[in-house]
């Protein structure tokens, strides 16, 4: 079976989550959500800890996590504090929570750099189901809502005069962003999931007109940098979710080079 074979399950892995943050992506760049995102990821150690806690899968931990971490932080935006502020304290305090908590929880040794930075040669053919699901839901999610999401993004004023809910939008933008944090946990680990949002939609930014092209050529570049990286590191025996990130900075160097950039 084609799929007992490693490096397929791997690409094939690394192309839904490129499916999923491609136009995901566009909307954390267009809005100036990086640290926001970022925030989210390192909720992920949190989710693993309470997976191992109460003993159910990885995934359904890390978005129960980072939906929570989201939508708290989210709420917490329009408080006294600075924003950027906000982020930074829940960005670096659900790292560091999520680590103690792994540590504690853990029955047995765990690989943490496996969750910090991907482990995407270990993928399993039910961890690319999963993967390949949660892609579906969050590419169907900007589908149905982009009009609405880029309406907000554009204007919000006149968003909301048009009878688009904000609130309702930002609650559905959070979600696709946990459920894509969900599904990298296992690819590029809760360090580079950022990246993998930011760089390809960056990347694109300057090679198109529309942003519906934007959203596609994220797509394309975020597998390309999957299936590149992937050779790269077999290739020359490196970390291969790092590698990939490099590979996608590779191309986001190279985009700048267009006369649109």
């Amino acid at each position: 079976m084609i799929l007992d074979d490693f490096l397929i399950r791997a690409g094939l892995a690394g192309i839904g989550l490129a499916a999923a943050a491609g136009p995901l992506g566009c909307f954390v760049v267009w809005r100036r959500m990086a640290y926001f995102s970022d925030a989210t990821a390192h909720a992920a150690l949190l989710g693993v800890a309470l997976a191992l806690a109460f003993s159910f899968p990885t995934y359904l931990g890390v978005l129960i996590a980072a939906t929570a971490i989201a939508t708290s932080t989210m709420l917490s935006i329009n408080k006294a504090t600075a924003t950027d502020t906000i982020l930074g304290v829940v960005a670096h305090s659900a790292l560091a929570l999520g680590l103690v908590a792994v540590s504690l929880t853990a029955a047995t040794r765990l690989d943490l750099m496996a969750f910090l930075f991907g482990d995407i040669l270990a993928v399993s053919i039910q961890d690319l189901i999963f993967i390949w699901i949660g892609a579906i839901v969050v590419s169907g999610l900007m589908i149905w809502r982009w009009r609405a999401l880029l309406a907000i993004t554009i204007n919000a004023d006149l968003a909301f005069a048009s009878g688009i809910n904000a609130k309702r939008e930002q609650a559905i933008l959070t979600f696709a962003l946990a459920m894509t944090v969900a599904i990298s946990i296992k690819i590029v680990g809760a360090l580079l999931i950022g990246a993998m949002l930011i760089i390809p939609a960056a990347s694109a930014r300057g090679l198109v007109k529309s942003p519906a092209m934007m959203a596609f050529a994220a797509i394309a570049i975020g597998s390309c940098s999957t299936i590149s990286g992937l050779g790269a590191s077999y290739l020359w025996d490196t970390p291969t979710g790092p590698t990939i990130v490099a590979m996608a900075t590779v191309f986001f160097m190279l985009s700048k080079f267009n006369p649109r950039a």
